[in-house]
């Protein structure tokens, strides 16, 4: 910056009195210190010293960079210590993957302040994530904090702040991941349904997480059992139908299916083996046009035929792209007999190309997240054309949505008898 140690001192300590006599607490950030120190302990020292002058509350030893690795962060930091009586912080980057670990490393050298940020946000590789600080602290040191803090929050405010942000959240992210407390492997699942210290390294409900138990083609009897368990499902006695379901899921995933991210195709499946469950409609016909009016402007057209109890509704509408034109000719269709279908909303939606050597003619795998404002719901299609994979995931959304209204219909009819 053009500035001798002399002038650079004097800034610092001229700007932190100059705060202190108007009445304000400083919390003193020493940019670049660890890369400083390393270079110049005489150096960084003396800026310490001169914001400790000055009154400062709390001296901050910033990782500007991030490449500070953790060993050197806590022997640095104990240096730290024993050299001033004032409060330190530590404010670490993650350009290194080891933010947390310097942050956790400079509480257990004495450090006592903490800077970081909600989901590690920050210019380049991001701050130190709070989100993994506060419950390691918590849990793993013994540690505790000046202000109360409800840790069980932690993952409500991890997709809080994601979703102000408009990015999706982090699937595998420590502590409020929704895959952190997964478990796939049917020897996996058996352990942790006896003892689920086996596989999770704390409670998920300390962080606000939920375990899960998903389906895949390393699923086990114990996963099927988990999984009708946490639908309300009763199996069969004996382990025959869940060895057959078993087989069938792993037959259908070999062929280009996914059920850990489509639960609501899972349970239709499940309770259809079972007979409980039967579609609502059948699609008896369906036309999609691609269209271009006299101002250029393109349009989908989507013609569908559409079967309940017998009947047949036959409706058109335009969307603007093939699978909207299609979500909404069957929403017309169905809506007169089923309204609940109104309160469906798709929110999200996902295509994933199977054998990409194949070009074109892959089989593509849609995934649609759908809600009725209070439930969430997955489902999935598989096909090569990638109309009939969304249609699909489309009626399974609709058939889920209309199953779970006729159960509740179900209930409260016992209920009034």
């Amino acid at each position: 910056m053009g500035l001798t140690d002399e002038q650079n001192e004097e800034l610092i300590f001229k700007s932190v009195e100059f705060l202190v006599k108007e009445g304000r607490r400083v919390v003193y950030d020493a940019e670049h210190f660890f890369d400083g120190y390393k270079d110049s302990p005489e150096f960084a020292l003396k800026m310490l010293k001169a914001a400790e002058h000055a009154g400062a509350s709390v001296l901050v030893l910033c990782d500007t960079n991030g490449g500070t690795l953790p060993d050197e962060t806590f022997e640095i930091v104990s240096e730290i210590i024993n050299k001033f009586n004032l409060p330190i912080g530590i404010h670490a980057h993650n350009d290194g993957d080891v933010g947390v670990a310097n942050t956790l490393m400079a509480v257990k050298a004495g450090a006592v302040h903490v800077q970081g940020t909600i989901n590690g946000v920050g210019e380049r590789c991001g701050n130190a994530n709070l989100v993994s600080i506060i419950p390691n602290l918590k849990f793993k040191m013994g540690y505790d904090f000046n202000e109360k803090i409800d840790i069980s929050k932690t993952t409500t405010i991890s997709h809080f702040i994601s979703e102000i942000m408009n990015i999706e959240p982090n699937s595998r992210a420590p502590f409020v991941g929704v895959s952190a407390f997964a478990h796939k492997g049917g020897i996996h699942v058996s352990s942790v349904l006896k003892d689920s210290r086996m596989y999770e390294h704390l409670e998920p409900t300390s962080v606000g997480n939920l375990q899960r138990v998903v389906v895949s083609d390393l699923s086990g009897q114990s996963n099927i059992r988990y999984k009708a368990k946490e639908f309300g499902i009763e199996l069969p006695e004996g382990k025959e139908f869940s060895k057959n379901f078993v087989n069938y899921l792993k037959s259908m995933e070999f062929d280009g299916y996914q059920f850990d991210g489509a639960e609501g195709t899972f349970e239709l499946l499940l309770r259809s083996e079972l007979k409980e469950y039967t579609p609502f409609f059948n699609v008896k016909y369906a036309k999609i046009n691609v269209l271009q009016d006299e101002n250029n402007v393109h349009y989908s057209e989507a013609v569908l035929k559409v079967e309940v109890n017998g009947v047949i509704e036959h409706t058109a509408a335009d969307g603007n792209g093939p699978v909207n034109a299609l979500d909404s000719a069957l929403r017309k269709a169905l809506l007169r007999f089923f309204p609940a279908i109104a309160q469906i909303k798709l929110i999200d939606y996902k295509v994933r190309v199977l054998g990409e050597k194949n070009g074109t003619q892959a089989k593509v795998r849609v995934l649609i997240e759908s809600s009725d404002g209070e439930n969430n719901w997955s489902t999935v299609g598989l096909s090569p054309n990638i109309i009939e994979a969304s249609l699909m995931a489309l009626t399974d959304a609709m058939n889920y949505k209309l199953f779970k209204v006729s159960k509740e219909k179900e209930i409260n009819q016992v209920l009034e008898t």
